[in-house]
């Protein structure tokens, strides 16, 4: 049974009643809605057997793997990929060397309108490492809002002022956010930004205010045992600097202090790992000519990732100790900006530099012209470092009730060396990610349900 049509618009209507007026022009009325496939999205066929652009011949990278290969494949996937050859022929046979992982969800209603799940792996194992980049900034932004929840202080909402302080090495404290609508800084302000271009001073600053012992012991009581987010991103701070977070304060509009939160320390030791990926890396411009240790740096794995999306989207559908504690209110305003597109968005405001495409892989890759098409919605994030793209996603097609969810991670590092900016992401990575949204999708179009 396909997801009844009234369900969906009510969904949109969830996600976009708290939109601001320019979002709601963008979006039109919701029952004109048009969705055409080839406003941004390429129909494929079968045997499509279109010729690779004039590029070099793509060489695979050879990965760490585990010596005993326990990853899964199912065979409709893999045969699904293979009806491709132009798109995965050499991606399907060295699925090894690129790293690549592959979860599709399909999604059924029975009588009853409840959702049912059916999923579908490709060269998935949680042994093989990938760096997850900026995908662990979504389960850190439930974490933030259910932390806010059970300290359940009068006063304190995602929008009360959120002041961090400085008291250890390696820490900048915040006083403003002059992207926010009256320059304070707050929570709600972000996950906005969290979800809408991926800031990483924003994940940075939710990670002081909830601690990496809170975050880790939250996902692995959910089932996310193996999960490890344990610093901050785009800082170069040891692994000490990294276990002390920042003193926050919530403060009323008048500037009173309502809360305050000394500085933490994790004295947590976690498990020990062997993460290394690379043949050689840069450090402080230094060629260091042996693989890079990953082993203190996070780690989630793809089947976390796409359970979380399936948690976030369907809470009901999981089992309650899974779930994140917090509002039907808070689920929408999550669901609002994971789907939301920066044009779509006043506070913050974002020119031109941030398109359709800058969080959305899977579908439009890396295509700067390309837009959704008006009816079509997708709830994800996306991460990209060291070669790797990731995406774990849900979408919904509000004019051809469809409904499906796709994660996917590849690796793009031909030299096999790490923090030398020389990685095959245009070339190889976001193709990838294009062809596989699409192939995905048009497959859905004539599915039957």
């Amino acid at each position: 049974m396909a997801l009844k049509r009234s369900t969906l618009l009510i969904l949109l209507l969830n996600i976009t009643v708290f939109y601001a007026c320019k979002t709601a022009r963008d979006l039109s009325i919701l029952n004109n809605i048009v969705v055409t496939p080839k406003d941004s999205i390429t129909v494929v066929s079968e045997t499509d057997t279109i010729a690779r652009t004039k590029e070099k011949p793509v060489t695979p990278m050879p990965l760490p793997i585990s010596k005993k290969d326990n990853s899964r494949t199912d065979a409709f996937l893999a045969d699904l990929l293979r009806r491709y050859p132009a798109y995965f022929d050499t991606i399907v046979k060295k699925r090894k060397d690129f790293g690549v992982q592959i979860i599709y969800t399909q999604i059924n209603r029975d009588g009853n309108n409840k959702p049912e799940f059916k999923d579908y792996y490709f060269n998935v194992n949680d042994k093989d490492y990938f760096y997850p980049a900026s995908t662990v900034k979504m389960p850190t932004a439930l974490l933030a809002l259910q932390r806010l929840n059970e300290l359940n202080l009068p006063g304190i909402t995602r929008q009360t002022t959120m002041i961090t302080e400085n008291a250890y090495s390696g820490q900048t404290p915040v006083y403003n956010d002059p992207t926010s609508p009256d320059g304070s800084p707050n929570i709600e302000q972000y996950i906005k930004k969290i979800f809408l271009v991926s800031d990483n001073d924003a994940f940075n600053r939710l990670y002081e205010f909830l601690g990496p012992q809170y975050i880790n012991e939250q996902l692995h009581a959910k089932g996310y045992k193996d999960a490890q987010i344990i610093h901050r991103l785009e800082l170069s701070l040891t692994e000490d600097e990294n276990r002390h977070t920042n003193p926050v304060q919530f403060r009323n509009d008048q500037g009173k202090v309502i809360y305050t939160q000394p500085m933490q320390n994790n004295t947590v030791r976690y498990a020990e790992r062997n993460d290394l990926l690379g043949k050689a890396y840069y450090n402080d411009g230094v060629l260091i000519d042996e693989p890079m240790n990953f082993s203190a740096k996070n780690r989630i794995s793809l089947q976390d990732l796409h359970a979380i999306i399936r948690s976030i989207m369907f809470p009901q559908s999981v089992p309650a100790s899974e779930r994140f504690n917090i509002t039907p209110e808070q689920y929408r305003f999550v669901w609002q900006y994971m789907s939301q597109l920066p044009r779509e968005t006043d506070y913050p405001s974002y020119d031109s530099t941030f398109y359709d495409a800058y969080g959305k892989f899977l579908l439009l890759g890396a295509d700067k012209s390309a837009r959704l098409p008006s009816g079509l919605r997708i709830f994800n994030k996306t991460g990209d470092a060291y070669g790797f793209l990731i995406d774990a996603a849900y979408l919904a097609d509000f004019e051809n009730n469809i409904e499906f969810m796709l994660s996917a991670v590849i690796y793009c590092n031909e030299n096999q060396t790490l923090n030398d900016d020389t990685y095959e992401y245009d070339s190889i990575g976001f193709p990838f990610m294009k062809r596989l949204g699409e192939v995905i999708y048009n497959y859905e179009l004539k599915r039957d349900r």
